[in-house]
């Protein structure tokens, strides 16, 4: 083959590619707005409502697991739905505990492949296979973010939530960490290093409210609703 026929069959194969590429990201352009159409149809009732988040590690039974249970029964009685990621561990438990109380259980589930289970405590329970999908879920529908002890996925989570109201692309709402044993460490290096740099205002340090009492976290939630309703 010449140097010419190559670059011609080369032009060639590359155009088929560019072709093939354009193709399969216009259909996962169409996948992820069905996604967030059948997400919007499913959840439009369901406010006002909770995020939870929190480990899918945590067995049933252990201390951080009785506590995410109280708190979903705690903030379903208190006439809000709970969102939660839908798996196992604290999820599980605060599904649970908002399954036993008046308001409705909900679990955006993800596709992953370490495959998470949904729990079998879920009045709504939806897949994703969009993890940004499946977060503009929990912020849209949520009147606060509830964060209980949690891995890598819960510090996101977090991070995210008080990013968006430190930057107002989301309306300001409260931001829970439940656990002052567990969150404490964070919250000193928050102190010690974020604002002693001044990466970020003083301020911004009463963006998120810590507690150790399920009844304090949800008096909380109803303050903020109530004075978001005007009552």
């Amino acid at each position: 083959m010449t140097i010419k026929n190559f670059k011609k069959s080369y032009k060639k194969m590359s155009q088929k590619s560019d072709e093939e590429f354009v193709a399969k990201s216009t259909w996962r352009v169409f996948r992820i707005m069905s996604e967030f159409v059948d997400a919007f149809d499913e959840l439009k009732n369901i406010e006002p409502a909770v995020s939870i988040w929190g480990s899918a590690r945590t067995p049933p039974g252990t201390p951080h697991y009785k506590l995410a249970e109280k708190l979903g029964r705690a903030i379903s009685d208190a006439g809000f739905s709970v969102i939660t990621g839908g798996g196992p561990g604290m999820m599980e438990a605060a599904n649970k505990g908002a399954q036993a109380g008046k308001g409705l259980s909900i679990g955006l589930n993800i596709e992953i492949p370490m495959e998470q289970v949904s729990n079998s405590y879920l009045d709504v329970s939806l897949d994703f296979r969009y993890f940004f999908v499946r977060k503009v879920m929990f912020v849209k529908y949520a009147t606060a973010f509830v964060i209980t002890p949690g891995g890598f996925g819960t510090l996101d989570e977090l991070f995210e939530a008080l990013t968006l109201v430190q930057t107002k692309k989301t309306d300001k709402m409260p931001v829970i960490l439940i656990g002052k044993e567990y969150w404490s460490g964070l919250i000193a290096w928050i102190k010690d290093q974020l604002i002693k740099h001044k990466y970020i205002d003083k301020d911004d340090i009463d963006l998120f409210h810590i507690t150790d009492s399920v009844d304090e976290a949800v008096q909380i939630i109803k303050k903020h609703h109530r004075k978001m309703n005007g009552k």
